[in-house]
């Protein structure tokens, strides 16, 4: 299992300037380790000074430099091949719409035969406003049919206010079409920083029944693709 609070320290460690090793020392794990972490992490010309000076040998800040390219040339790629993805998906029409969210109610959607309730789970904000618009363009669910849940861990219980205002903003529903948030009581497996979690949220759709159904359908007809 990744050591999520490990790795915070490490980030918040690295952006001071301290080295690899001094980092490793700290929270005690490899150097190797806390090297793939901050890999994406770039230093400012005065860091990279800094800890030349606590540095005896004279390579050290070669490498630095080194390290700092290799991660200019990792972004410029990374860039490149994002803006080709994008280019090479092009305008999305209503067929591509259609097939795009039953794939992906296929995976995140309610699809058991114990439940013929009509919803979708998710923790993407990009994801959740995806569905919403494939419910509404694909399916003709009107606004005020959409009902939301929030479920996120007890340890977030005194920012429930500020979890469900979230939401509110990025999906344009009022509270009033919101349920009780419902409070995980499990030990969180990962730690966050900066109070940048924000839960998992449940679109269910109201007199959704008729609606699943055509969707298992519509599942079933991709499911036979060869």
């Amino acid at each position: 299992m990744a050591k999520f609070k490990e790795k915070n320290q490490a980030l918040a460690l690295r952006k001071t300037g301290e080295s690899i090793g001094e980092i490793a020392d700290k929270i005690g794990v490899s150097k190797s380790i806390v090297s793939l972490w901050c890999r994406d992490i770039a230093l400012t010309k005065q860091q990279i000074d800094s800890l030349h000076k606590k540095m005896m040998s004279g390579s050290y800040k070669g490498r630095m430099i080194y390290l700092e390219k290799a991660r200019s040339r990792r972004k410029e790629e990374s860039l490149r091949l994002l803006n080709e993805g994008m280019q090479e998906m092009g305008r999305v029409n209503e067929r591509d719409l259609f097939v795009a969210g039953a794939a992906l109610y296929w995976a995140e959607g309610t699809k058991a035969s114990s439940n013929e309730q009509t919803a979708f789970s998710n923790s993407s904000p990009q994801m959740i406003l995806f569905i919403l618009e494939w419910f509404k363009k694909i399916c003709g669910v009107s606004k005020h049919r959409f009902t939301i849940q929030i479920r996120i861990n007890k340890v977030h219980r005194n920012r429930v206010k500020k979890v469900e205002q979230y939401w509110s903003h990025v999906t344009g529903l009022p509270m009033k079409q919101f349920t009780k948030t419902i409070l995980i009581n499990t030990i969180a497996k990962k730690v966050y920083s900066n109070n940048d979690h924000y839960g998992t949220v449940r679109v269910s759709i109201r007199s959704g029944t008729q609606l699943r159904r055509k969707i298992i359908g519509w599942i079933e007809g991709l499911a036979k693709v060869q």
